[in-house]
């Protein structure tokens, strides 16, 4: 759910740092907007397009306190979750930081403030403390009982299309109370992710190495071979890696995890005729094989659960298995939600079974 949120605070400084520490979240939201007292803040209630508010009660000319009493006598705001917090001082107290470390946190202007390269280097860590925060509250309130609220899961794009429409299909069937929010990205992003806590879990290719997340491999992926229906090696028995060492072999993009895996296993040099063409997901490869520009290796993870394979197109398994990489499920070390990360490794384990034969 894409959120909309209203920060109400008489304190420029204030409600830039709050702005700056709510992007940093991770939460969906969509739009904030702000509001310099109480009366302004009604008034961007009554006007509607608002699903949180966040209000500081401390404020003058029209107070925290009046303006909720406001709110919840009318009828249509009295349901919108508002969320009272109280920042007297606190202006204050970053002035009083600014003189002790001799430093600008803010720039300060009559429209409003914005942060300076301190500022966001404060709000930073703020942010680092809210996340410790969360896990505490999640820790203790879903503590026995797996898979109870919002839990943030990600995938990488060659694992995504492949694993996840299970996944949800079992979990929201088995776990009724699970809201599921879901990501698909590059593994060092959702791995910066799962250490900034915006992610509770995520499927990875391994194997990867990241200080401070935790991993459990499921399963081995194994390559098997795209080519043209007409080629040569679509009709070849007994096929092996070293039949590709004088075939264009299409990669994935720099930047994918599959195209070093594919380079790596099938000890293929990346050469100039390989670098001209490359492609940026597992589908466009797909095409381009089609289209007659060459050879590939897929995962059959992906050939087994959903990836388009039209007739143009000979999928063949190696005579002896060429193990690509392994799925497996990462989380950060000391995560709350580490059971569940793992429980949720072997239920995608016991669903997603390779058929074998299908290829060969």
């Amino acid at each position: 759910m894409a959120l909309r949120v209203l920060v109400v605070d008489d304190s420029a400084v204030m409600r830039s740092m709050v702005v700056k520490v709510l992007h940093m979240t991770g939460l969906p939201i969509v739009e904030i907007r702000e509001a310099e007292n109480g009366k302004a803040g009604l008034d961007a209630l009554e006007q509607g397009g608002i699903d949180l508010a966040l209000v500081d009660i401390n404020m003058p000319v029209m107070d925290g306190l009046t303006m909720l009493d406001n709110v919840r006598a009318n009828p249509k705001l009295a349901a919108l979750p508002i969320v009272v917090v109280s920042t007297e001082g606190s202006d204050k107290r970053i002035k009083e930081l600014e003189d002790m470390f001799s430093v600008s946190l803010a720039e300060r202007e009559a429209r409003g403030a914005t942060l300076t390269h301190a500022g966001e280097i404060a709000a930073a860590r703020a942010s680092a403390l809210l996340a410790d925060a969360h896990a505490l509250v999640q820790a203790v309130t879903t503590a026995g009982e797996l898979f109870s609220g919002p839990f943030n899961l990600g995938a990488i794009p060659t694992i995504a299309p492949f694993v996840l429409p299970q996944t949800v299909s079992v979990l929201t069937r088995k776990y009724p109370d699970i809201k599921l929010y879901l990501t698909e990205d590059r593994t060092s992003r959702l791995v910066d992710q799962l250490k900034a806590r915006t992610l509770d879990a995520a499927f990875i290719a391994l194997p990867y190495d990241a200080p401070g997340i935790e991993t459990i491999a499921l399963f081995d992926d194994e390559f098997l071979l795209a080519a043209p229906a007409g080629h040569p090696l679509a009709r070849k028995n007994g096929l092996s890696p070293e039949d590709l060492e004088d075939e264009d072999v299409l990669l994935l993009e720099d930047g994918h995890c599959l195209r070093e895996h594919a380079l790596s296993v099938c000890r293929l040099k990346g050469g100039a005729g390989r670098e001209q063409v490359a492609a940026t997901s597992l589908g466009t490869l797909v095409n381009m094989v089609a289209g007659g520009l060459g050879v590939s290796l897929i995962p059959r993870l992906a050939a087994d659960n959903g990836l388009a394979l039209g007739p143009d197109v000979a999928v063949r398994a190696f005579v002896t298995p060429v193990i690509g990489r392994q799925i497996g499920i990462a989380w950060k070390a000391g995560s709350p939600r580490a059971a569940e990360a793992r429980q949720l490794g072997e239920l995608v384990r016991g669903q997603l079974k390779p058929v074998k034969a299908r290829f060969d």
